[in-house]
């Protein structure tokens, strides 16, 4: 298996890792979420979480990681042993060799800490695909084709090859599915690639999703056996009430996505309950469902009860808080609770360096 395992693996049963949805933060902007991103990263790499992905999303004001594949490079330039990856590059948003020269790049300037996951929406809505340049119509049912044609792309290039990724060819870039229903779930077991489901935002389908990708995995060269992340919301503070409170910009934020409104993440103190409809309210609260929100140890407790009920071989952590300063608390806090190892003092001075 050439890669979900970090290559520092930590002696807790189960791996974290994080997911940076680069929020914009009211009154805030783009370089300021990417200064945070920067800034949570370094915390996240010090700290022993074993990977750090970013995603792409368009036309969305509140998310800064639009040009993911530059993103990372800017987390990886800032980190020093962290694994730096998409959850997810959106593929039908792009030509096949072009992700494959982006992150054969990535992987050349930063070898063994590069992922790359595939996800098969499109990461925003109908007139950005166009604007994007693909073709609407059919480009999620040609997924499965264009995710071989990307694998293709690394393999070590033949005599006569006419078409080739430089750099990618012959790069050991691990390649992700991601999903959340069981479409992704299906193609990942068939094609013997780790699988990471979304149930940070979409946990309906999460235990069949698990039960389908497990039941029907295939080996591979890429795996000799099923590799299921699960994301999961997740804050820790000083107390219970503080970790709820901080909870309520992302409540608010789904709460608005029912009513069709997408903005910059608001501070908690915005989100008044009786100004959203009962079903509104059920809209996000069922989205965020896949959540552990608390003390730390309340954190902890929240985080074994999911993997004891999916046997996760990794969790994957997301945190959308308004104050940065909250956030970068909140990662500490679960990384001690979970007694993450820390990076030594020579690894500390190594990422100093890159910083």
């Amino acid at each position: 298996m050439p890669n979900p395992q970090p290559a520092k693996p930590s002696p807790s049963p189960t791996p974290l890792s994080v997911l940076d949805l680069a929020p914009v933060p009211a009154g805030s902007t783009p370089a300021d979420a990417l200064r945070n991103t920067r800034e949570l990263a370094q915390l996240a790499d010090r700290s022993g979480y074993t990977r750090y992905w970013l995603a792409e999303h368009h036309n969305m004001t509140g998310i800064a990681s639009a040009a993911t594949a530059v993103v990372i490079a800017h987390v990886a330039g800032a980190t020093s042993r962290i694994r730096v990856g998409a959850g997810g590059i959106m593929l039908p948003n792009h030509a096949p060799l072009v992700i494959a020269e982006q992150f054969g790049t990535l992987e050349s300037l930063f070898p063994g800490r590069i992922d790359l996951g595939l996800g098969r929406a499109p990461g925003t809505d109908q007139p950005t695909v166009r604007a994007l340049r693909r073709h609407v119509a059919g480009s999620e049912g040609k997924f499965p084709q264009d995710v071989l044609e990307l694998q293709s792309y690394f393999q070590p290039a033949q005599p006569g090859q006419a078409v080739r990724a430089v750099p990618g060819a012959g790069l050991n870039v691990p390649i992700w599915l991601l999903g959340s229903s069981l479409f992704s779930a299906e193609l990942a077991a068939h094609l013997g690639l780790p699988f990471a489901f979304a149930s940070h935002f979409a946990p309906r389908f999460l235990f069949q999703a698990i039960e389908l990708y497990r039941s029907r995995f295939q080996p591979s060269a890429a795996l000799d056996k099923p590799y299921f992340a699960v994301a999961a919301n997740a804050i820790a503070a000083d107390t219970h009430e503080e970790a709820q409170h901080l909870l309520r910009s992302l409540r608010l934020r789904f709460a608005a996505m029912a009513r069709g409104v997408r903005g910059q993440l608001e501070p908690p103190e915005a989100f008044i309950e009786a100004e959203w409809s009962a079903t509104e309210l059920a809209f996000a609260d069922e989205s965020l469902s896949c959540r552990a929100i608390g003390a730390p140890d309340e954190v902890r407790k929240q985080l074994e009860g999911l993997i004891e009920q999916t046997g996760a071989d990794e969790l994957i952590l997301t945190a959308q808080t308004f104050d940065q300063a909250a956030r970068l608390k909140s990662f500490a806090l679960i990384a001690k609770a979970w007694d993450l190892p820390a990076l030594t003092a020579a690894d500390q001075s190594s990422a100093d360096d890159r910083a």
